[in-house]
């Protein structure tokens, strides 16, 4: 301030003609003595130490300081009262931005609400997710640190804990905040608090050989000289802090290596500083050597400033002291824009030119509020409406060098001069880290998730604590810390490792696919077999056992079979519009016939066997074409059932996304479901029919009979049956076709097994039982069964 005012008093174009003069007063960090000096700086009262020629001391301009914000509350409430203008260099306290409670305040370090903003930034900066913090129990730690907890927060991060520490009587908390700063997953701990009780708090960190944190520090302390010993340094080797805008001031180095008690007589901080840097003390008026001490050397006034150690009086770091060079020269502007106004200044407010002999505080404030200027190290200065200068941050790293020797490096920036949120830059490659960090260190509750994975929050823990889970089938995560999953689109599907969409395989149950190939070869051989059969029994169409139940029946029959065998290839191989439309209807049409064949072989048999009876007149009643009449009008039913659907809702080809995992398959559409499973109920109706009428004639000798092989065969038509319903459905994919044509060539061989097989052999392996003699014998047995059964029936 000396300097700055000494520097403007010696400037011609900066209140030319006027001399600036200054009283100084040292609050001691004292609340009580900054109201003391406040009022006495203020008062009129008589001086006699004062060199003006009248003893009365006149009130300042304006009042500089004080430097913590403690201080200055009590000041700038009594200041406020009289519109008195005061310029602090050093307090940061958020409300003393508010105009109502403190009018004539104005600041040139930034409020501390940025300093909040400056360390979220710097926390997003590098990524760090998991922050501790400690607060000093005072206004402004405790509501600083909660605004930096909400910044924190607000950007997406999470406070792994919030901790106080009392400013007296301290000591009995150490031991719990070293415990949780130990045993917390969080490497990064913001120490928003005053100096004082964070000596024996590191003290104690280090004696307990916590390692591995990155600490970061704020205005308050940053990073500061009072830690002393080698244990600590190396504790804080590679932290950061956050400190108010270092400025260069030309000339002033140069200023303060020249200072001299001699050059100062009347500077009563001198000889002590002089004292505390070269440690002598000076030889007082008829003071002995005895009264000095004999360890304590005496000052000579040969000692150099400039062989003081830098990290007691660094003449390069200039930050609360460029601020108070910038409050001197914020009111040495204000002065000469009151005393040598233009006219666009008169226009403000109805205000002009003041007489040097008559400023009144109020109008000082006026032209405070309007200064605006760019000091030598080229800031630009100007007060915002509540007083604040424009907020600009040094960002700082501590490190300890092997020798032992260490200094804090200059390594970014935070200033809201181009955004009013702030703008942090940092060079990354000027910060040193902790010897147990080879790159930027991490702090996380939760390591991040890998692609395929997406977060899921544990209860009752905050948002960066989380657990990592897979995505579902068909979902994705394609990149880190995905808060969700993304649903494939229909046509795609997700990979094994659940990041990306892929094509669907396409499914189809072709002939090039093993289940399909090994189902049209089995259909194909029954069909071949049928065919024999046919042929076998056209080459002994004379023999009884061939003419004996209607062999054009048996005829049309076989060929029903076979068609049904070689129907089943239709759901075989590539759907097309042609095969979709046929498969089902054919596979219908077919299998009643077949159906209705039997049912006629069945009808024929009782028939025969009850004409023989004495008066039966039931093969004349029914007459010759019931047979034919049967397989007609079953057979025409089914037709107009699967005409009607192929005209009304017929099948067409489709592509079902839905059907599996990571398939799309090509199948048909069967249009109308009703009409399906009508199909299906009228082909069971048949089954049933000829089941029962089959298990009615299941006892007519056997080398007549065919209702006790129909019987069979229809068991195993409805046994098939009934089970494809349940595996029809729960299946999907290519699988339900395979179930269908499984299904056909399981019901088809059953009836084509237990029908004619035995027919077969008979012919081919016992021609001796396939003559008209073995018939009649079964005929003459049979009828005198039915004899003896009637004469018992007329007995009782």
């Amino acid at each position: 301030m000396v300097f700055a005012i000494k520097e403007i008093n010696e400037n011609p174009t900066v209140l030319p003609n006027i001399t600036l003069g200054f009283k100084i007063y040292d609050c001691c960090y004292s609340e009580i003595r900054a109201l003391e000096g406040t009022v006495w700086l203020l008062s009129r009262q008589q001086d006699k130490d004062s060199p003006s020629s009248c003893g009365i001391r006149s009130r300042p301009s304006a009042i500089l300081g004080a430097l913590p914000s403690k201080s200055s509350l009590p000041m700038a409430r009594i200041l406020g009262i009289f519109r008195y203008p005061q310029i602090s260099y050093g307090s940061a306290y958020p409300s003393l931005s508010d105009k109502t409670q403190f009018p004539s305040f104005f600041r040139t370090v930034p409020s501390d609400k940025f300093q909040s903003i400056a360390i979220a930034q710097l926390v997003k900066y590098f990524d760090w997710q998991w922050i501790g913090i400690l607060a000093s129990q005072n206004d402004l730690g405790e509501m600083g640190s909660q605004a930096l907890k909400t910044a924190i927060v607000s950007n997406g991060r999470c406070v792994a804990f919030l901790e106080t520490l009392a400013t007296n009587n301290f000591r009995w908390k150490i031991p719990y905040l070293t415990d949780v700063i130990k045993k917390s997953s969080a490497n990064v701990i913001v120490l928003y608090s005053t100096i004082e009780p964070l000596i024996p708090l590191l003290e104690e960190i280090t004696s307990k050989g916590v390692t591995g944190k990155v600490w970061i520090g704020t205005t308050f302390w940053s990073i500061s000289s009072d830690f002393s010993k080698q244990e600590i340094l190396k504790t804080l080797n590679g932290s950061l802090g956050v400190a108010v805008q270092r400025g260069e001031i030309a000339r002033f180095r140069d200023f303060l290596y020249n200072i001299h008690p001699y050059k100062f007589p009347n500077d009563i901080f001198i000889t002590d500083f002089w004292e505390t840097a070269f440690g002598c003390q000076w030889s007082k008026v008829n003071s002995t050597k005895s009264e000095l001490g004999s360890e304590i050397k005496p000052c000579t006034g040969t000692e150099k400033v400039d062989e003081i150690d830098n990290s007691l009086f660094d003449a390069y770091s200039f930050r609360f002291t460029y601020s108070s060079y910038v409050a001197a020269h914020t009111v040495g502007q204000a002065l000469q824009s009151m005393f040598f106004c233009n006219s666009k200044e008169q226009s403000l407010g109805n205000v002009s030119c003041e007489n040097i002999h008559n400023v009144l505080p109020w109008k000082l404030v006026h032209y405070l509020k309007s200064v605006h200027f760019t000091t030598t190290a080229g800031h630009e200065i100007y007060f915002d409406e509540n007083g604040d200068i424009p907020a600009s941050y040094d960002i700082l790293n501590w490190q300890l060098f092997p020798n032992g020797t260490s200094r804090y490096y200059h390594v970014g920036r935070f200033d809201t001069s181009s955004h009013p949120e702030g703008v942090i830059d940092i060079d990354d490659r000027a910060v040193w880290w902790n010897g147990d960090f080879s790159e930027v260190p991490r702090s996380v509750c939760s390591e991040n998730c890998q692609p395929g994975h997406r977060k899921a929050a544990r209860r009752g823990e905050p948002i960066c604590c989380f657990d990592c889970i897979m995505c579902s089938k068909g979902e994705i995560a394609n990149r880190s810390d995905a808060t969700g999953c993304l649903k494939c689109p229909k046509e795609l599907w997700s990979n094994d490792r659940q990041d990306k969409c892929i094509q669907k395989l396409t499914e189809v149950l072709s002939y090039e696919d093993p289940l399909g190939a090994v189902l049209a070869a089995i259909n194909c051989a029954f069909g071949g077999f049928t065919i024999s059969i046919l042929c076998v029994f056209i080459r002994n169409q004379e023999t009884p056992i061939v003419r004996a139940n209607n062999r054009e029946l048996s005829y049309i029959l076989l060929l029903a079979l076979m068609m049904c065998f070689l129907c089943s290839l239709l759901f075989i191989g590539q759907p097309t519009g042609l095969t979709c439309l046929l498969r089902q209807p054919a596979f219908g049409v077919v299998f009643s016939l077949a159906i209705s064949c039997i049912l006629a072989k069945t009808v024929i048999v009782i028939i025969a066997f009850r004409a023989t009876q004495p008066g039966s007149n039931l093969r004349k009643w029914l007459g010759t074409r019931l047979p034919s009449s049967v397989v007609f009008g079953c057979t025409l039913i089914q037709i107009l059932l699967c005409s009607g659907w192929m005209i009304f809702s017929p099948s067409f080809p489709e592509s079902n996304m839905e059907s599996g995992e990571g398939t799309i398959t090509f199948q048909c559409n069967d249009g109308s479901v009703t009409t399906f499973w009508g199909m299906l109920g009228y082909m069971g109706l048949l089954a049933s029919v000829s089941l029962i009428v089959a298990f009615l004639a299941r006892n007519l000798p056997d080398n007549f009979n065919d209702a006790k092989y129909i019987t069979f065969s229809m068991l195993v038509f409805a046994s098939v049956w009934l089970s494809f319903i349940p595996a029809y459905l729960s299946t999907k994919g290519r699988y339900p076709v395979a179930v269908e044509v499984f299904a056909i060539l399981a019901s088809t061989a059953g009836m084509l097994i237990c029908i004619f097989f035995p027919k077969c052999y008979i012919i081919l392996l016992r021609p001796d039982l396939n003559n008209r003699d073995k018939l009649m014998e079964s005929v003459k047995v049979t009828n005198k069964t039915l004899r003896e059964s009637s004469l018992v029936e007329l007995r009782h």
